[in-house]
C-alpha cells in the first residue's frame, strides 16, 4: 500500500513536508479543466510525488437529484476521460444529497489541548459542513429515488471508466444515518456497499473505505475490512468515538479502533492502493479547516508509516 494525502492548501511548502515524510501519493480536487491537472501534476512531480486520486467537489449535485439536464452527466464523462489522458488512476466520489460530511462542532477539545469534530444528530439544524454551511433541503429524496438515480448514474460512467483505466471508489456516507436533514441516504451500511459491488458487477466499480465512518456504523472494521475486501481500492484513515448520529473524531491512536489488526487486515486482502490520513485534529497554534491542518497530518503520517512498517515485516516473519 501506498501513504497518500490531501493537502490544504496545495503549496510547496506543505508537499515538501509530506515527502519528507514519505508520502508518495497525492490527492487532488476536481480539476475543470486538463491545464489545471497538468499544474498539480508538473508540482507534485518536482516532489516526488504522484497525482493517484481526485475527489472532492465534483459537479454531482444534480446527477445525485436525478434533476441533471445533461451538464453534469457530460463534464463526469469528460472527467475520467481527462484522468485516463493523464494516468490518473482513482476517483473517489459519495452519494449523499445536499451536503457533504456534516459536522455540529468543530472545536471539541481533545488529548492535550487539541480540537476535533463532533457530530450530534440533535444539533443537527444549527451543523456546519466542512465544505461551507449546510442548506437546509428544500426538497425531499427516498432512498429508493437515490438508487435509481445512482443506477443511472454508474450506467453511464462505469463503461467511460473501464475505457479509461480509472477506478470509482464510493465513500460511505458521513454520518452514516439513513436519513439526514429530510432527505433518504443509500451509503450508510455495510451491506449497502455489498449491493453497490453485487449490482453493478465492473472493475471500475470499488469502495472507498472510511475507517471512521465505518467506526461509527459500529462495526468490527478488521472484519469489515476482510468481509469487502478486494472491492476496496482507496483508504481514509481515521477513528471515531460514539454512535451514528452522536460521535467525535479522534487522534489516530487515540480511538476505539484496533489500528494494528486494522493494518494487518489490509495486509491480508493485498490491499495495494493509496491509504490516506482522513481529517486530523487542529494541534496548537493552528489555524485553518478543521480536519484538514497540517501539523496533525504530520503527526498521522508518521504513526501509519510506522503501522505500514510494523504489519509489513510482521507478515514477512509470519511466512518464513
Amino acid at each position: 500500500m501506498r501513504l497518500a494525502t490531501v493537502l490544504t492548501p496545495l503549496n510547496e511548502t506543505n508537499l515538501q513536508l509530506a515527502a519528507q515524510c514519505g508520502v508518495t501519493d497525492l490527492v487532488t480536487r476536481y480539476p475543470a479543466k486538463t491545464s489545471e491537472l497538468s499544474r498539480i501534476q508538473e508540482l507534485a512531480g518536482r516532489f516526488g510525488m504522484n497525482v493517484a486520486v481526485i475527489e472532492g467537489y465534483l459537479p454531482i449535485e444534480q446527477l445525485k437529484l436525478g434533476t441533471d439536464d445533461g451538464s453534469e452527466l457530460q463534464a463526469m464523462k469528460d472527467l475520467l476521460r481527462m484522468m485516463g489522458d493523464a494516468g490518473v488512476k482513482l476517483l473517489c466520489y459519495n452519494f449523499m444529497s445536499g451536503t457533504d460530511w456534516v459536522r455540529t462542532r468543530t472545536d471539541v477539545p481533545a488529548r492535550g489541548g487539541a480540537t476535533v469534530t463532533q457530530f450530534r444528530l440533535q444539533d443537527v439544524a444549527r451543523a456546519q459542513s466542512l465544505n461551507g454551511s449546510v442548506p437546509m433541503p428544500d426538497s425531499s429524496i427516498t432512498a429508493d429515488e437515490l438508487w435509481q438515480n445512482l443506477d443511472r448514474f454508474l450506467t453511464e460512467l462505469l463503461p467511460i471508466a473501464e475505457r479509461a483505466g480509472v477506478t470509482l471508489a464510493m465513500h460511505p456516507d458521513d454520518p452514516p444515518l439513513a436519513e439526514l436533514m429530510g432527505r433518504g441516504r443509500i451509503m450508510c451500511t455495510v451491506e449497502s456497499f455489498e449491493r453497490l459491488v453485487q449490482n453493478w458487477s465492473s472493475a471500475a466499480n470499488r469502495i472507498c473505505f472510511c475507517q471512521g465512518t465505518f467506526a461509527a456504523m459500529g462495526v468490527d472494521i478488521p472484519a469489515t475490512i476482510r468481509r469487502l475486501g478486494a472491492h476496496i481500492a482507496y483508504v481514509h484513515c481515521r477513528d471515531t468515538r460514539g454512535t451514528p448520529d452522536d460521535f467525535v473524531e479522534t487522534f489516530h491512536d487515540d480511538g476505539p479502533t484496533d489500528m494494528v489488526a486494522a493494518m494487518r487486515a489490509y495486509r491480508e486482502i493485498g490491499f495495494d492502493g493509496p491509504l490516506r490520513p482522513d481529517h486530523v485534529p487542529v494541534l496548537a497554534g493552528e489555524e485553518g479547516e478543521p480536519g484538514y491542518t497540517m501539523l496533525g497530518r504530520l503527526y498521522a503520517f508518521g504513526y501509519l508509516r510506522g503501522l505500514m512498517q510494523a504489519t509489513e515485516r510482521s507478515g514477512r516473519i509470519g511466512s518464513e
